[in-house]
């Protein structure tokens, strides 16, 4: 990684080459079929995310036995056991489960279904599976996945920012649980 004012080199440590160029808030990805691809840096959080309220307990039961855990390699600087393809692959924008020492996918699992008992599911369904569930580390830190399969209702996750928002409401929630 190289850092020159607003401009940010990532560079791709087997070949030694730029891979992804960070200039204020534009990420220029390299890539082998086209010079760079633009991605523009997340401005700000989704705003219409919400714990549902609708879930009866039996409904949250069932849903604990659907859910299961397929991971992304954005996330994951050490790819543990989650058998990921490629087994890791962090990008800059990305929040790592790294950070919040979750390293196995057995791990990512619970959180997950401790998060659909506790009711942390958003009201935004696809398939019956809620689009979002989040939870809450054993070190206080939220954690949100998404819905990624709806077919088959797989999930991945990651740290929540801290600047977000919305994580404060996971804590808080989380927390009203618990008393």
């Amino acid at each position: 990684m190289a850092h020159c004012g607003n401009h940010t080199v990532y560079f791709d440590l087997q070949h030694g080459i730029p891979k992804i160029e960070v200039i204020g808030h534009v990420i220029l990805q390299k890539s082998a079929r086209a010079a760079a691809v633009v991605m523009k840096k997340r401005t700000g959080f989704n705003t219409k995310r919400c714990i549902s309220d609708d879930f009866r307990p039996e409904t949250l039961e069932s849903l604990v036995q659907q859910v299961s855990y397929g991971g992304n390699p954005e996330h994951k600087r050490n790819p543990g056991d989650f058998g990921l393809t490629p087994p890791s692959q962090p990008r800059p924008d990305k929040s790592l489960c790294d950070d919040v020492k979750i390293f196995s996918k057995a791990t990512a699992l619970q959180l997950l279904k401790e998060g659909i008992r506790r009711g942390l599911v958003s009201q935004s369904l696809r398939n019956g599976f809620p689009q979002n569930i989040w939870a809450v580390t054993a070190n206080g830190v939220p954690v949100e996945a998404q819905l990624e399969n709806v077919t088959l209702g797989i999930y991945h996750g990651y740290p929540m920012p801290s600047g977000d928002p919305f994580a404060q409401k996971v804590i808080s929630h989380w927390r009203h649980i618990d008393e």
